[in-house]
């Protein structure tokens, strides 16, 4: 199988009428892989492949927008007859397990073993399923967050997550046929450390990409907008990330 991005949504901080918040599911080398779990994107997720099915699971960080449906994974995959032939391995920042436990009450994690197995991310981490490679890099954000680079037969997808300006990014970035980069803001408030980027900033740090994906793009932008001025600065192809939009490369 060639590496495939499918993008199951693309909304920042809330979800819209047919735009759930950020979620993407990545295929490649036999491997099936969500990554980022937002509000909405578990629905979305079942009508490209069954949940049970899953490889893995990759969590940029542990935002709300980005990790909300890992809740209705757990009740699909414990009580929905969608349960996985082994937990399911996750991938994301410490303490992803505790959070879910509290948000469902429970004092410990132990319960959620049957359904998940979680794994600390880490600058630097990097784990192969099947011929599908997953490396994390850890980028600047508020909380604790990682971008991806997915890697299957010399096919190469970087995600950034949610992050500021960085040179993690550039890296990540460096020979991917496609980055999938975030665009939340207009711009910077003057003296604040930035946590997300401008849509010319997605366009300056995707420079070593062969083609630049938008995504995320925040309530003060629109998709249209973002690619237009993360283009100007990218100058390569540059396109929005649309909800249920797959691609093979």
């Amino acid at each position: 199988m060639p590496l495939s991005l499918t993008v199951l949504g693309t909304a920042s901080p809330h979800p819209g009428p047919g735009r759930p918040c950020s979620g993407y599911l990545v295929r490649g080398g036999g491997a099936e892989v969500w990554v980022d779990a937002g509000p909405g994107t578990f629905a979305e997720l079942q009508r490209h492949t069954d949940p049970a099915r899953l490889t893995a699971i990759w969590i940029s960080h542990l935002h709300a927008d980005h990790t909300a449906d890992l809740l209705a994974a757990c009740y699909a995959f414990a009580f929905g007859g969608l349960t996985p032939p082994a937990p399911v391995p996750v991938y994301a920042p410490a303490g992803c397990a505790h959070r879910l436990a509290g948000f469902l009450g429970r004092p410990d994690t132990g319960f959620l073993n049957g359904v998940f197995a979680f794994h600390p991310l880490y600058d630097g981490h990097s784990v192969r399923h099947w011929n599908l490679r997953l490396t994390s890099r850890a980028v600047v954000h508020d909380v604790e967050a990682y971008g991806l680079r997915a890697e299957c037969q010399g096919s190469v997808l970087a995600y950034s997550g949610d992050s500021g300006p960085c040179d993690a990014l550039a890296e990540l970035a460096t020979g991917a046929d496609v980055f999938l980069c975030e665009a939340d803001v207009d711009r910077h408030r003057e003296g604040e450390q930035p946590v997300h980027l401008t849509p010319e900033d997605a366009g300056a740090w995707a420079s070593g990409a062969r083609e630049l994906l938008v995504t995320h793009v925040g309530p003060t932008l629109s998709r249209e907008s973002a690619v237009k001025r993360a283009a100007a600065v990218f100058r390569g192809r540059t396109s929005a990330a649309v909800e249920g939009d797959t691609r093979d490369f």
